[in-house]
């Protein structure tokens, strides 16, 4: 089971696969009203049998409204091993990776949000850009996990590590944060911490780079890193965190327009998207 969002015969729409692909209507105009109610309430609705509405036009990104995008950094020991590699002040994430405070960081408005089969995008003023497959937490407002999706968080590694401060021009740009294509309910994961995350470049059909991690190597805990997501920060329309990645490709490596990029999570979804590379960083439109 998952809960998607949709295109519609009459627009977005949410609702809940069944068996063979068909879509379950949800009651809710938007995934963040969904994600305004408390979780029992959610997973009632969830559950509940009710007709279906044939397959959908196509999925659409899981994130809808108000709710935003936020981001963990330096989670894995890969990551921090990856900061200190491009960066002209690695002692910074040497120490933010043990320090009692994780590294929290918005990523995206539900509206910059691409979704699975649409163009991601890389900056042309980076030398160096990077794919980062990360496992996310679908939050509610009163910050329960309802579910968990694949987002990729596309990032500028030559921006980022000339300097931290950066850190906001390296990450957050039109069509950097990619989600979907669904999500996969909490209460159907036996385990969130035991799950494998791949991570794939193609390019011109041959495969340049490809690795594997698990989300048990996450080095802070969800409830931790839930908990400092909301401190004195309210998000009444629920929120994406994305847990950080694992999986970091070598520096002389970066995305180019045409790649593919694959980020499978076991049990939770596989998301794909082309790479674009525009100078004012737009991406061609929706169709």
């Amino acid at each position: 089971m998952h809960i998607i969002r949709y295109a519609g015969a009459n627009g977005p729409a949410v609702g809940v696969t069944a068996d063979g692909g068909a879509v379950r209507p949800l009651a809710v105009p938007r995934l963040a009203d969904l994600l305004a109610l408390p979780l029992a309430d959610i997973r009632t609705m969830v559950e509940a049998t009710g007709p279906v509405a044939g397959n959908p036009l196509r999925t659409l990104a899981p994130v809808d409204g108000d709710t935003e995008v936020w981001a963990s950094g330096v989670t894995y020991r890969r990551s921090r091993e990856a900061r200190v590699e491009e960066s002209q002040d690695a002692d910074v994430y040497t120490r933010v990776y043990d320090a009692r405070r994780p590294e929290l960081f918005f990523k995206s408005v539900a509206w910059r949000v691409v979704g699975d089969g649409e163009p991601i995008a890389v900056r042309a003023d980076s030398e160096s850009n990077t794919p980062e497959p990360e496992l996310a937490l679908v939050l509610n407002a009163a910050a329960e996990i309802v579910g968990l999706t694949v987002c990729n968080d596309v990032s500028s590694r030559s921006i980022e590590g000339e300097n931290p401060l950066y850190l906001p021009q390296a990450k957050v740009y039109t069509a950097s944060c990619a989600l979907g294509p669904a999500i996969r309910p909490i209460w159907e994961v036996a385990d969130p911490l035991n799950l494998a995350i791949t991570g794939t470049i193609t390019r011109a059909g041959s495969v340049v780079w490809s690795a594997t991690t698990s989300s048990a190597q996450l080095h802070r805990s969800l409830e931790e890193l839930i908990e400092h997501l909301f401190r004195a920060m309210d998000f009444p329309y629920g929120v994406i965190l994305s847990t950080g990645t694992g999986i970091v490709p070598a520096l002389d490596l970066t995305l180019t327009e045409g790649d593919e990029v694959r980020v499978e999570i076991e049990d939770v979804g596989v998301l794909i998207n082309r790479v674009t590379r525009v100078p004012n960083g737009r991406v061609p439109p929706r169709p």
